[in-house]
């Protein structure tokens, strides 16, 4: 009687351990899948799209070419320097942004639109998020925004693109 008594505890403390296991496995995996999708949604909480990312040397290609089309270039943050650009001072300042929305209203949603900061790298800078939530709030359906990842230095002038 013993005997069984202490099989049918070793059976059950058995059947305890697994589950501890797979309640221990369960819990890990649910962890790295909150960070994974963490992760990924950080990553993709941006207001444009990654296809709304034009490089420096596709732009420097299209400033280079007279006969190409050329879009309306927003400089939007601090500093200057992007051939042809306008300029409309850092747009984190509501002044700024206003003043832009103003400029903008004007133009056929389907302009061909550049915008570029270069103040700092993109997940530091100010600018380039209100710029582009407007944009889309206000139905521009052709918006980029310039690819520099670093600063405007490092990803333009340095390259010897148009200034």
């Amino acid at each position: 009687m013993f005997i069984a008594v202490f099989n049918n505890f070793m059976i059950l403390k058995s059947i305890q351990m697994k589950k501890a296991k797979v309640g221990i496995i369960f819990l890990f995996i649910v962890v790295i899948g909150f960070f994974s999708f963490k992760n990924t949604y950080r990553q993709h909480n941006e207001p444009w799209t990654p296809e709304q990312l034009m490089e420096p040397a596709a732009l420097a290609a299209i400033l280079n070419n007279p006969a190409a089309r050329q879009p309306v270039i927003y400089n939007i943050g601090f500093s200057g320097g992007v051939k042809n650009s306008i300029g409309e001072g850092p747009v984190k300042e509501n002044v700024n942004l206003a003043k832009w929305k103003k400029q903008l209203q004007d133009l056929p949603r389907s302009t061909n639109i550049v915008i570029y900061c270069g103040c700092c790298p993109f997940e530091h800078c100010p600018n380039i998020r209100p710029a582009f939530t407007l944009l889309n709030q206000m139905g521009f359906t052709n918006q980029k925004l310039l690819n520099l990842p670093h600063n405007i230095k490092v990803d333009w002038f340095d390259k010897g693109y148009p200034q």
